[in-house]
């Protein structure tokens, strides 16, 4: 990011602190505006806020970021009129690449610079945001206990009953062979269902490696566009810097697999459109249940449609076992990515809203990847 503007130091003998290293530490986005409204500096927070990188956004005006009636413009004016630094809580910003979020917006004089105006921004709900960020773990830790249960408490007599009615069977014709057959072939897929379960119950070391998460999701779209999303386009925004991840292949496979399926049933296959793309947070640091202190998570890929999005009372159980929308479905494929994401020290969240769904996968990055950004 560059280094715009006049910034006030310390001595080097009085402090080492860089001013810029302590704004991009912040999960509030700052950004300054001159009398012009033309923005002049954004923190990391700020890129990640507009979704932009600070190359596009140094120079742009503010007004080009924003909605033509958004109020954080009238706070701009207004702060620039009067000379007062203003605060206004509950501030709506709705834009595509800011998805709709409610902002606590502190606009403030810069003293030293008169023509200058900064603007702090900061999601009311990110503590809420911060404490639910993470339904995947529930989601996990109840599906690891629900199969070992099914597996134990279930299947053993079903074994009985099928073999009681297979012992029927022998002796039966007609009506009463249709009946003990339906009872063999529900226990059957009774027990496949617990089969399918029992991969939650799993604890084993996987055979982790480095891995090119592009490698991993350009094979996951070209399954896609050979296949079940043969009709509708595919977006690729991947940003080439981003450092290996630990993993197994696999099994990210199947994740993204199930990610991009979900996208694709959502869309209407005329103007339906998935974008996957991948970037580095700064500052994303949280805890896995896995893990045994908190740790960076820096490692962003998220897949976007432009469906009709889910239902907010559905939203907080998305990731929980036989939770779906689909008339046919299980409701394990959710379920198992939040398992697969959660043993690879990762999490899993989901925004939605009519035209934009988007799942964000957040991985840590190698131990030994050199690179402490």
């Amino acid at each position: 990011m560059a280094k715009t503007g006049t910034v006030h130091r310390l001595p080097p003998k009085a402090s080492s602190l860089d001013p810029i290293t302590i704004l991009n530490a912040l999960r509030s986005a700052v950004v300054a505006v001159d009398r012009s409204g033309v923005v002049r500096f954004v923190n990391s927070a700020a890129e990640q806020l507009f979704a932009t990188g600070a190359p596009y956004l140094l120079g742009a005006k503010l007004a080009s970021l924003l909605p033509p009636d958004s109020p954080i413009l009238s706070l701009v004016s207004l702060t620039q009129e009067r000379g007062q630094n203003v605060c206004e809580h509950g501030v709506v910003v709705d834009t595509p690449k800011t998805g709709r979020r409610i902002l606590s917006v502190n606009v403030a004089m810069v003293a030293e610079m008169p023509d200058h105006v900064v603007l702090n921004l900061t999601e009311q709900s990110i503590a809420a945001r911060m404490s639910a960020l993470l339904p995947s773990r529930n989601a996990a830790r109840s599906a690891a206990a629900m199969a070992a249960m099914m597996a134990h408490e279930v299947k053993n007599p079903l074994s009985g009953i099928r073999g009681a009615a297979q012992l029927l069977d022998s002796g039966l014709d007609g009506e009463e062979k249709i009946l003990t057959q339906l009872i063999i072939d529900e226990t059957d897929r009774i027990v496949s269902l617990v089969d399918r379960m029992e991969v939650f119950s799993v604890d084993h070391p996987m055979p982790m490696e480095p891995l090119n998460i592009h490698t991993v999701l350009d094979h996951v779209v070209r399954v896609a566009e050979n296949g079940f999303a043969r009709s509708v386009r595919i977006r690729k925004d991947y940003d080439p810097s981003l450092p290996p991840v630990q993993g197994d292949r696999n099994l990210l496979i199947q994740v993204f697999l199930n990610l991009i399926k979900n996208a694709a049933e959502a869309v209407q296959p005329e103007t339906g459109e998935i974008v996957i793309a991948t970037a580095y947070l700064h500052g994303m640091r949280l805890t896995s249940p896995t893990a045994r202190e908190s740790r960076n998570l820096p490692l962003a890929v998220s897949i976007q449609d432009n469906g009709m999005g889910v239902s907010a009372d559905m939203l907080p159980h998305l990731f929980d076992a036989f939770v779906t929308t689909k008339p046919t479905g299980s409701g394990l494929g959710l379920a198992l990515a939040a398992k697969i994401v959660d043993d690879h020290c990762g999490i899993i969240e989901c925004e939605s809203q009519p035209r934009r769904t988007l799942f964000r996968v957040l991985f840590p990055m190698m131990v030994d990847a050199g690179d402490d950004r």
